[in-house]
């Protein structure tokens, strides 16, 4: 039998070659086939290019409301497009959007990769976020894909732009692009944007017109004309300008032109109510839920706004603003909220938003305006808080010069160009007078004054270096919501509440995103105790204790404090009702503010012009400006409101003192008195002994002034009255005062330099205050 002949080295050797080949070919055959496979299935998912005309997505609406579920707006994201040719264009419609989203389109084939390597630069190298995005890859991303962010939705735009570049030409890519992308509202597509922002026909369009459209498919809502701040608008729009200038698409000359035109937009009354409230609550939604929710996530937005109250409040300004043009005033603005839950409740930021001309859309109850004598209180709150002053304390009202580092000394004058003499706090807050409220800021000091001013509300004063004690009369510039705020500190007997324009965020399902309860605020304002000082409890701050915001709310609603200045029956009044108010003008008449509270309800109101330029001094004043568009609103608002106020703090105390000097009558020298209110440990001491013997100029009946060489003067030792400050020494209340060629007094030309001496702030309880 012949034996089996074993496999030679060689054959097997081949044979494990021709194996290895196998598993080689196979690793990488069978790789290949199912990337081919997941490949052929990854472009089976892929929308086609060819419709790009059919979108397959669609968006949800928000609806802002107010408190009463009437809708003030609706945000439609909804593609409401009517399609227009690129050649029934003017060429600047086209070329604006080239130059502000994709200047390489006609040069690259929908993938700009000098645009995505510069960007990838950019994000990797500093904080800002930028996109790469070419015109082709937002027509894909808009009207094939969903709004996904991930990598596989990135891999699919690659493929889609390169099949559309393939597909069809730049032209017909640009005009798909112009029919698709959405311009904000409920408009998509550069006909619907003409249509909705102006009016017309996207053929129709000047090149300024084109420009502002053009800026907005980028962020719609943030360059929006119809928003808080159209400041931003207008430059975007110059910004299109000005690369379409450096594209060479137009001139410079044609850009200024362009720059210059004043718009005229289509936005009526008819699809929005409150605009400048819905705008104001439109940016507080993009910064917590992002841009792209608001526009089309169907919000359904409860706000605080009362619809009834803003129209009747709108109406009384715009009526009385109009009736003021003859004394140069070109605008106002009003705010209406509830102290006590911080509620706004009617925003109007100009007389009419619908009219260009006149800067309608600014919004000025967010804008910054000096805000004159209505700072006062919040200043004399402080220096009562601090125990530095009281309702009774008296200031000398007479010419007087504050020294002040790096520039001349500073002299401040009354509205009325007079000076009153001796005045204690309460009567010198109610005239306004306003040397004894630079005097108090003196003696807060301009930092401290900051502080406890930002503390109340005010978030406008950054930088003490910038201020003097002019602080106290109103030199800072401030913002209508802030004063809402600070002055509602005050109705609130000293506790901070934030102001609230949001109740309720639910999405178009039900689903409550956002419950903002006021009830909870009115709870914890009783329960705050006056120890909690800085302390915060659910958003709550106790800016001042009890005792100084009555004190502070008790002169604003004394009418007899204010009659010297403003008469008895001034627009301040509200018949039947306990109101506390303050007005405030600007030495230079360019604003003009009455500012009003009870506890349930604060009114602000302010006229003046947006291009700052002044009104007529002769015919606005702190009563016939701003007054009376507050009066009529505030008087609306109480109509069917019992004002009752807060209980008078435990620790107030009453006290007799003397109408002169504030300090207490003695038997042996009787003076007149009245009652006067105080935060107990703070009411006077001192007895009242104004006689002293002084040296009087027999030419003039006055004493020589401090300092001044008493060389030839007739001097005589009489017995005076005498009165003095921490400011002023030595002030003769009863001395002659002789009268000018021109009739005038001779004192009130004559400044003295204030010599502050603030070993004379101690307490009357013996303590020194706290700075």
């Amino acid at each position: 039998m012949e034996k089996k002949k074993k496999p030679s080295h060689q054959h097997k050797k081949s044979r494990f070659v021709r194996n290895l080949r196998l598993f080689l070919v196979a690793m990488i055959v069978i790789p290949l086939l199912i990337l081919t496979g997941l490949f052929i299935s990854f472009l089976r998912e892929l929308p086609s290019p060819k419709k790009l005309n059919s979108p397959d997505n669609f968006a949800v609406s928000t609806q802002i409301l107010d408190r009463n579920n009437k809708l003030l707006y609706e945000i439609y994201a909804d593609e409401n497009r009517t399609p227009i040719l690129l050649t029934d264009l003017p060429p600047y419609v086209s070329q604006a959007s080239i130059a502000i989203e994709d200047k390489n389109f006609y040069n690259h084939i929908g993938l700009d990769f000098r645009g995505i390597a510069r960007a990838l630069k950019n994000n990797l190298t500093n904080d800002s976020v930028q996109g790469g995005s070419t015109i082709t890859q937002q027509l894909v991303k808009n009207a094939l894909l969903t709004r996904e962010r991930t990598f596989q939705r990135k891999i699919k735009e690659a493929f889609l732009t390169l099949a559309t570049e393939v597909l069809y030409t730049k032209d017909e890519i640009l005009e798909m692009y112009l029919n698709h992308i959405p311009y904000g509202g409920t408009a998509w597509g550069v006909e619907a944007a003409a249509k909705s922002y102006f009016g017309k026909s996207a053929k129709d369009l000047t090149l300024g017109e084109a420009a502002l459209l053009a800026g907005l498919p980028q962020a719609p809502s943030r360059y929006s004309p119809f928003q808080s701040d159209p400041t931003v608008s207008k430059n975007r729009q110059k910004e299109v300008l000005r690369r379409m200038v450096k594209l060479g698409f137009i001139t410079q000359e044609e850009a200024d032109q362009a720059g210059g035109q004043e718009l005229q937009f289509a936005l009526t009354q008819n699809n929005i109510q409150a605009p400048h409230f819905v705008f104001f609550v439109k940016d507080l939604l993009i910064k917590k839920y992002g841009e792209e929710k608001v526009e089309s996530g169907g919000l359904r937005v409860k706000t605080t706004l009362d619809l009834d109250l803003q129209e009747v409040a709108q109406a009384s300004l715009s009526a009385e603003v109009k009736k003021l043009q003859r004394a140069q005033v070109g605008n106002g603005a009003a705010l209406i909220t509830k102290p006590n839950t911080g509620e706004i409740l009617a925003m109007i930021g100009s007389r009419d938003y619908f009219e260009a001309s006149e800067d309608g859309q600014v919004n000025v109850t967010i804008e910054e305006r000096q805000p004159g004598s209505s700072i006062k209180p919040i200043n004399l709150a402080i220096a009562f808080q601090q125990r530095r002053q009281t309702p009774g304390s008296m200031l000398l009202d007479v010419p007087t010069c504050f020294e002040q580092v790096g520039s001349k000394p500073y002299c401040p004058k009354n509205y009325d160009n007079s000076f009153h003499g001796p005045v204690q706090q309460r009567f010198a807050l109610g005239n306004s007078y306003n040397i004894p409220a630079v005097k108090t800021a003196y003696i807060n000091g301009v930092e401290n004054l900051i502080d406890m001013a930002t503390t109340m509300g005010i978030t406008t004063w950054k930088d003490p270096s910038k201020y003097g004690i002019s602080l106290g009369l109103g030199a800072g510039e401030v913002k209508m919501v802030d004063m809402a705020e600070t002055y509602g500190t005050m109705a609130n007997q000293g506790v901070r509440v934030p102001l609230l324009s949001i109740l309720e965020v639910r999405d178009y399902t039900g689903n409550v995103l956002e419950s903002n309860s006021t009830v909870r605020r009115k709870v914890d304002l009783e329960e705050m105790t006056d120890d909690e000082t800085i302390e915060n409890k659910n958003e709550l701050t106790r800016a001042l204790n009890r005792a100084p915001a009555f004190l502070v709310n008790h002169i604003m609603m004394d009418n007899s404090a204010r009659t010297a200045a403003f008469g008895a029956s001034s627009k301040l009044v509200i018949k039947d009702k306990l109101v506390s108010v303050k007005t405030g003008t600007t030495n230079n008449i360019k604003d003009n503010w009455t500012v009003g509270f009870t506890p349930e309800f604060l009114t602000i109101v302010w006229v003046g012009n947006n291009d700052n330029t002044s009104m007529n001094r002769n015919l606005v004043s702190g009563v016939t400006g701003a007054a009376p568009i507050w009066n009529d609103i505030m008087s609306y608002v109480l109509k069917d409101v019992t004002t009752d106020w807060p209980d008078q703090p435990g620790d107030v105390i009453t006290q007799q003192i003397c109408v002169t000097s504030g300090m207490l009558p003695i038997p042996s020298s009787p003076c007149k008195t009245r009652t006067e209110y105080f935060w107990e440990g703070t009411e006077p001491r001192e007895t009242e002994n104004l006689l002293k013997e002084v040296w009087i100029d027999k030419a003039t009946g006055q004493p020589p002034p401090a300092g001044q060489p008493t060389d030839g003067l007739t001097l005589e030792l009489q017995q005076k009255a005498v009165l003095s400050d921490p400011f002023t020494k030595g002030y003769c209340t009863d001395c002659a005062n002789p009268l000018d060629e021109t009739g005038k007094p001779l004192f009130t030309g004559n400044f003295i330099k204030a010599n502050f001496d603030p070993t004379e702030f101690i307490n009357t309880n013996g303590q020194e205050p706290t700075q």
